[in-house]
């Protein structure tokens, strides 16, 4: 049988979590692809988050952990302006947002949406890519979990915390009679 994509990566860490993390962000575009923008921005009368609430935390946090948090670069959010060309939050990523301003935020067209994840992806995989073990290993401070190597980071809050809510936009995706995420 043929390795799935995105299977079948070196046995490294770096190599791994780079792999790991492509996987999340075409998730994360997959989850809207098809989406009308009220869909992508529904939260069932005020009781939970958005899909696009849920993958734009996702890539928001994936994209400030490896950029702000882990090198106080400029992530891609800022960089190329999305903040300020869909009137979104400048730094907040939704960690321990109040809920009804989560569920008040407005996300452009799918299209325009995943133009953003795609940026990410292209600046973060080959960067995780090219960590080594002593970098993978550094301990950092890091809100809300406190010290922290950067492996942990990358692997609880970025691929295990992220999978959870790409879990609940798979979920959604399925009430509105679309196909799920390739879990």
């Amino acid at each position: 049988m043929p390795n799935l994509p995105g299977m079948g990566n070196a046995p490294t860490m770096s190599a791994q979590y780079a792999a790991l993390i492509q996987r999340v962000l075409q998730y994360s575009e997959a989850a809207v692809d098809g989406l009308t923008v009220q869909q992508l921005c529904d939260t069932r009368g005020g009781i939970t988050n958005s899909i696009g609430w849920d993958v734009w935390h996702v890539v928001r946090t994936i994209d400030n952990i490896v950029h702000f948090v882990f090198e106080r670069e400029q992530p891609v959010w800022l960089r190329d302006g999305f903040d300020a060309k869909w009137g979104l939050p400048r730094v907040d990523q939704g960690t321990g947002q109040d809920p009804n301003d989560a569920y008040s935020m407005a996300f452009p067209e799918p299209a325009e949406f995943s133009t953003y994840t795609r940026a990410v992806a292209e600046a973060v995989v080959p960067r995780i890519a090219g960590m080594g073990m002593e970098y993978l290993s550094e301990t950092l401070f890091i809100r809300p979990w406190g010290d922290i190597p950067r492996m942990e980071a990358i692997g609880h809050g970025l691929i295990g915390h992220g999978n959870g809510h790409l879990g609940r936009a798979s979920y959604s995706r399925a009430l509105y009679g679309l196909k799920g995420l390739p879990y």
